[in-house]
């Protein structure tokens, strides 16, 4: 009988047994930044303009309202957007008394263009995450095509949605169009040295499913190595892709991932990156919880606050964006990354 394959902390004790522990992981990172912020997520069960009642996976959590809350949804939202049976992110006030921003049914799509209608595109979303269709509504269509004027098969997409009963509706490009087709991406010559700490661009990955609905199914999702099929990370979890899995053994990555524009050492399912929002200045440490061979695919650059260097280092889930003071619509913040990785393994990347 096979062994079973270590996981998390489990496969973090296994790595520092053989490699040693991590080096000093401050080196290349602010001396000082803030923490993450306590994010909650969950699904709407009643909304009254003084309080927010939310199912969790921790139970049920009440949320006070103020005047100076804001909602999204699809775009500038007020209390009729709160509607229960809803999926929220919920980000609090800085001093923690309140909800000070509220995401209803905000999902994103970002992948490769496989066919496109009058108003509608289907993606392919990477091994781990299936397929989408994407309606494009007549309001949306010209915001896209701004950014992203080559709706055409074989070209890179990546929108920020609302969920809706007939699936996942654009609102808004998550970022500039790349020029080039998804698989014309030149990968760094294999002398690049892999830096310890990255700087590039942080960006997040969400749930598609129609509200109300179940997430797809592993026909529908593939069967990627390192995840189960059908799962997906618990909302609210922080937790990141990366686009570096290792692709040998148990760690977990997918075996015809692209190298990607940027060197980085290879990590496993289960290590942890220590990721700092350079925009707002907040800090904290991740698990890898899947492989981001999507974003690997994604030489852009994000904008937020100066110019990022190209490439995707890291996608976030929901949770983890929004506590480091991302803003889900924006869709990225310019990042830096401190994998946790043994002085002995940082040969090693892709």
């Amino acid at each position: 009988m096979p062994l079973p394959r270590p996981r998390g902390a489990r496969r973090r004790r296994h790595r520092e047994a053989v490699f040693g522990g991590t080096p000093a992981l401050r080196t290349g990172l602010p001396e000082r930044s803030d923490p993450a912020l306590d994010v909650t997520a969950g699904m709407i069960l009643d909304a009254s303009p003084h309080l927010l009642v939310l199912r969790t996976a921790d139970g049920e959590a009440r949320l006070p309202m103020t005047d100076a809350t804001r909602i999204w949804h699809g775009g500038r939202g007020g209390l009729a957007a709160l509607r229960p049976g809803r999926e929220v992110i919920v980000r609090p006030k800085a001093d923690g008394l309140g909800a000070d921003r509220v995401w209803v049914d905000i999902a994103r799509v970002t992948g490769t263009i496989l066919a496109c209608g009058d108003d509608s595109v289907d993606v392919d979303m990477g091994p781990h995450r299936g397929r989408a269709h994407v309606v494009i509504p007549p309001h949306a269509l010209g915001r896209v095509l701004v950014r992203h004027p080559r709706l055409q098969p074989g070209y890179l997409i990546d929108v920020v949605c609302v969920r809706s009963a007939g699936g996942p509706q654009a609102v808004r490009p998550g970022t500039s169009q790349p020029g080039y087709r998804a698989d014309d991406l030149a990968a760094p010559e294999a002398s690049t040295p892999v830096p310890e700490v990255l700087h590039g661009t942080a960006t997040w990955f969400g749930d598609v499913t129609t509200r109300g609905g179940t997430w797809p199914d592993a026909g529908q999702r593939g069967s990627g190595v390192g995840q189960v099929p059908g799962s997906r990370p618990v909302p609210g979890s922080f937790g990141a892709a990366y686009p570096a899995v290792d692709p040998e053994g148990d760690g977990g990555g997918c075996a015809d991932a692209p190298s990607g524009c940027v060197a980085l050492p290879y990590l496993s399912l289960g290590s942890e990156v220590t990721v700092h929002n350079e925009c707002g200045g907040r800090s904290a440490t991740v698990p890898v919880v899947e492989c981001g061979c999507v974003a690997a695919r994604y030489c852009d650059r994000c904008v937020e606050c100066g110019t990022s260097p190209r490439g995707r280092i890291v996608e976030l889930t929901p949770a983890a964006f929004v506590g480091l003071g991302g803003e889900l619509e924006a869709g990225c913040f310019n990042a830096v990354v401190r994998p946790h990785v043994p002085a002995m393994a940082m040969g090693r990347a892709r």
